[in-house]
Formats: C-alpha cells, sequence, structure tokens
C-alpha cells in the first residue's frame, strides 16, 4: 500500500465509524476520459465485493434516476466517487464531507449538480454523505483512462474494499 492510500484508508475510516450499511456511487462521463474514474471503481469493485450492507451503482452523469434505489436501500453513509479538479497530481485524492461540497457552488459537468443531488438524498436519507475525489489528467473527448487514473482507480477499490472489511460490512 502507498503512504497516500494509507492516508486514505484513515479517512475512509474515519467517515466509516458509525456504518451500518453504506452506499457507493460512482459518477462519471464515459466519453471524458479520467471524468469516468468514479464508474471505473465501481467495475473494479464488482465481484470482490459481496455483501447485503453494500450498495454500488455506477449512475455515469445521471445519479439522480438512482434516488429511488439508493432511499429503498437505506444506507447510513453515502460515498460518491467522482473525478475533480483539485490542483493535485493526476490520481491524487481528497475525501470531502458533503457539509464542505455545500458550501461549494453548485456547478458541474453532471446533469444535476452534486451538491443539490447530495441535498436531496441527505434529506430523504438522514445518511452522512461523502465526496471521494479524484484529480484527473485528461477529461477531453475520448474514452479510456490515462495510466495514472487506472492505476490510481485500482489503489483506491483495494483501498476501499480494506475499509469496509476491517468495518466488518464485507467479509474476508
Amino acid at each position: 500500500m502507498k503512504a497516500g492510500e494509507d492516508g486514505l484508508k484513515i479517512r475512509l475510516l474515519d467517515f466509516l465509524s458509525d456504518v451500518e450499511k453504506i452506499a457507493v456511487i460512482g459518477v462519471g462521463n464515459r466519453f471524458r476520459r479520467d471524468d469516468y474514474v468514479g464508474v471505473e471503481i465501481i467495475r473494479e469493485l464488482r465481484g470482490k465485493l459481496k455483501s447485503d450492507r453494500v450498495l454500488l451503482i455506477a449512475c455515469e452523469t445521471a445519479p439522480e434516476e438512482y434516488i429511488e434505489s439508493i432511499v429503498e436501500f437505506k444506507p447510513s453513509h453515502i460515498l460518491i466517487i467522482d473525478a475533480g479538479m483539485m490542483g493535485l497530481k493526476p490520481g491524487g485524492v481528497r475525501l470531502i464531507d458533503f457539509e464542505d461540497l455545500a458550501i461549494r457552488p453548485a456547478v458541474s459537468t453532471h446533469m444535476l449538480p452534486l451538491r443539490i443531488f447530495c441535498e436531496l438524498v441527505e434529506e430523504m436519507t438522514g445518511a452522512r454523505i461523502a465526496l471521494l475525489s479524484i484529480q484527473p489528467r485528461d477529461i477531453s473527448l475520448g474514452e479510456g483512462l490515462t495510466p495514472e487514473l487506472e492505476g490510481a482507480a485500482r489503489g483506491i477499490a483495494l483501498t476501499l474494499l480494506e475499509a469496509l472489511k476491517f468495518k466488518s460490512i464485507i467479509e474476508e
């Protein structure tokens, strides 16, 4: 595990401190290269993660289409994974609590800005919400992640699996 992944695991464990059920939502545009990293992480988790306490959703650019499924699942926590311009090195990661996300302007490349989506879902579920934001290298038109983001996606998926195992949300 790299030093950055270790720091991410610590932040994830803090976020998951009282987790009962979690919805993990991958957001991204398939045709904007690294913007698709959130969906790729969900794909990486599928098949490796078996638990009725975890809901994985690859929602691409329209998370609002999954609100009903999220509400029916009744998560205590929601983790949204998305690319975000943060001025970090490509593949750099920040875990942002919803309260911090709420003070930023509601501007997004997604159909419904994530802040507004989070406000709706929080009101309907009462879940604790965080955004796992990953610095892209290239969000120009095209398909496929850059090598930096491919590596970051695998590392983040493994770190998330380890955190969920530690919290006994999934079995070994």
